[in-house]
């Protein structure tokens, strides 16, 4: 049912509503808010480091070391930045731009009609229209709409509940999704054959064909009035084996690497790939789950597609494959299933929320008190000890070193 109160909680009509300043649950806190500009210069900057494109043009060819060389260069940049642009990918640009074209008409309807395939999380119902995945346990908002469902494999989609409208959407983003599969393969193909591993040893380990699940998430971020204080999506990793991004040409997309947050340029005809966790566990790390951020701007509505490769929750268990560990280089993950996985991350982010807020708290006292700077830093020295042992029972480098200047590793799925 429509309800006024269901279309004032959506972030879309908050931005239309013609407010100057957003309101405190979407304020995010300071140490969250680094290295956050003006999004299209930063954007246009040629300065620093910059996520790699990858041509896939040549990764089937028969000459060996042009195919070789291809590879190696796709392999490289998982295991060096978890993320890379894919030109040449296979995926018409016709497909892409009718995927987009019906993702933005979907938007593009009023907010009473878009109401109708609302989703009720209360109730468990996940897929459908929405304004958070998963709630944070700050009371933290991010500044963005969405719409959520299982894409493929075809038996396991629910199509009552896909818009409707426009007439193209249920045909071409099942088409699309069907493309992704097959560049999801090739790709785990490779990565496969870069650990020493048989070609379709990863994919099966995610699933393989009947298992493996493509959850589409197309996020609508409107013009937000005050950007340099809100989040698109918080700071964090994905939990899938891979994702696959399309966008609107619009930036907003920032990674975090060597300690910096790095925007991501708009490179024309292509698709965005994250490494998820689920392989950077199965390769024991060597391939990153890197921890990557959205941003808004006052100019420009952002939207973007989002394909997440997932393995089934419960049959699997994930945990570094026995050819990645040695003496040298012992497991670094537990063994889970992905539900477990997921449920291990919110427990953590949640248990460092609530270290955060009370850190918050027990500052306000300290400059009550008036306690001086050695003894603020040794208490700071403390908590992070304190996250490191109890927030998880193990910790990754990267999210360990964001731990430390910001109070609290900014997970979320």
């Amino acid at each position: 049912m429509v309800t006024a109160a269901s279309i004032g909680s959506r972030v879309e009509s908050l931005a239309s509503s013609g407010i100057s300043t957003i309101p405190k649950e979407y304020v995010r806190p300071k140490e969250e808010l680094i290295s956050i500009g003006d999004i299209f210069e930063d954007e246009k900057s040629t300065e620093g480091s910059h996520v790699p494109t990858i041509d896939l043009k040549e990764i089937d060819s028969e000459d060996i070391k042009v195919r070789e060389k291809c590879r190696e260069e796709l392999k490289k940049a998982a295991v060096d930045w978890g993320v890379m642009h894919l030109v040449n990918h296979g995926i018409s640009d016709e497909l892409m731009d009718r995927v987009r074209k019906a993702g933005q008409a979907f938007f593009d309807l009023p907010i009473e009609q878009k109401e109708n395939y609302a989703n009720d999380q209360a109730s468990g119902k996940i897929q459908g229209y929405g304004s958070k995945l998963a709630n944070n346990a700050s009371g933290q908002l991010e500044w963005e709409d969405y719409f959520f469902h299982c894409v493929y494999p075809e038996d396991k989609r629910d199509l009552s509940i896909w818009p409707q409208t426009p007439a193209d959407y249920i045909v071409a983003t099942s088409e699309y999704a069907k493309e992704l599969r097959g560049l999801a393969t090739k790709i785990m193909t490779i990565l496969s054959l870069g650990l020493g591993l048989e070609e379709g040893r990863l994919e099966k380990e995610v699933g393989g064909l009947e298992e493996l699940l493509l959850q589409m998430k197309i996020n609508y971020y409107p013009k937000c009035p005050q950007p340099e204080l809100a989040l698109g999506v918080e700071a964090h990793t994905d939990v899938s084996a891979l994702t696959f991004i399309l966008h609107n040409m619009v930036p907003g997309l920032q990674l975090f690497y060597e300690d910096k947050w790095v925007t991501a340029k708009c490179v024309p005809n292509s698709i965005v790939m994250h490494i998820g966790d689920t392989l950077e566990i199965l390769s024991n790390g060597k391939y990153k789950s890197i921890l990557h951020r959205g941003l808004v701007n006052k100019e420009k509505v952002r939207i973007s597609w989002a394909v997440f490769c997932e393995p089934p929750k419960e049959k699997i268990i994930l945990k570094p494959l026995p050819e990645t560990v040695s003496e040298e280089k012992p497991a670094i993950f537990p063994p889970r299933t992905f539900s477990e996985h997921i449920q291990h991350k919110l427990f953590r982010k949640s248990q460092e929320n609530l270290l955060s807020t009370e850190d918050a708290a027990l500052k306000s006292t300290k400059e009550a008190a008036l306690i001086s700077t050695d003894e603020a830093a040794l208490i700071s020295t403390e908590e992070a000890a304190i996250i490191s042992t109890n927030g998880a029972d193990l910790i990754s480098t990267k999210e360990a070193a964001f731990i430390s200047p910001n109070g609290a590793a900014l997970i979320s799925t």
